[in-house]
């Protein structure tokens, strides 16, 4: 079962999402079949690559909200990322463009290392402000990682990468993503927003049942005889058999 998670590095509730997934799939009893892969999204690419003002200052003016509302937003975010274990400290996110921190993941996922990155990048950016923009700490980050310092630089220098990104963001207009994160099972089944980790269950055991139906076996066939030894004898609502 392949498992595809849209989300911005940026992105908040992303984190939370992670964490309540993670809850999820960690009492999946099939979770050493499942195959997770992290999709790129941007909730603003426009942002330049360093924005000079804080992230309340960035929402009241760039989003249009009011100061006191973004106040309210950060705290009721704030509690419900400390109830999944996450210390987010909003007064000291540095604000910046994502677009190379998700090349530098997929970098790491050439690699095997982009849940890794992905935890990382997402960490720093909300628990240690940290400035996922900067190609100091981007390649401090993937040196962390284990990651080839050519291939860090490459990032740099070179687009490498960049049109993966850009192609995850055009599969997601493609699906209808509009926000994210965004859980897509199988290409089948659709999760949107960092669901409670009860609802990633349900959608887990769903989607596993449909792919993989139970197989009677000793049920009666067309023609009136059984396949495999016949059904054995059991016991329902109304007795059973003498």
């Amino acid at each position: 079962m392949k498992i595809e998670i849209w989300s911005d590095v940026a992105c908040p509730w992303c984190y939370i999402g992670k964490r309540r997934f993670e809850a999820a799939l960690a009492e999946f009893p099939h979770r050493d079949q499942v195959e997770v892969q992290w999709r790129s999204y941007q909730l603003d690419p426009g942002l330049p690559e360093h924005y000079e003002g804080t992230e309340l200052d960035y929402l009241s003016t760039r989003k249009g909200l009011a100061p006191d509302q973004v106040t309210q937003m950060f705290d009721h975010v704030a509690a419900q990322a400390k109830g999944e274990g996450l210390n987010y400290r909003f007064d000291a996110v540095v604000v910046a463009n994502s677009f190379t921190a998700h090349r530098l993941i997929h970098l790491a996922a050439a690699h095997g290392k982009q849940d890794a990155a992905k935890e990382r990048l997402l960490s720093d950016h909300f628990e240690h402000g940290k400035d996922i923009g900067s190609r100091d700490y981007l390649t401090s980050l993937g040196a962390d990682l284990g990651l080839d310092a050519g291939e860090i630089d490459e990032l740099f220098s070179t687009d490498k990468y960049a049109d993966d990104v850009r192609r995850d963001f055009a599969e997601a207009r493609a699906l209808g993503i509009s926000g994210v994160p965004f859980f897509v099972i199988d290409r089948k089944y659709g999760l949107s927003g960092a669901q409670p980790a009860a609802t990633f269950s349900m959608a887990l055991e769903q989607a596993w049942q449909e792919a993989h139906p139970l197989v009677m076996v000793g049920s009666p066939k067309p023609d009136g005889g059984t396949a495999g030894e016949g059904a054995g004898e059991a016991c329902g609502p109304d007795g059973c058999p003498v």
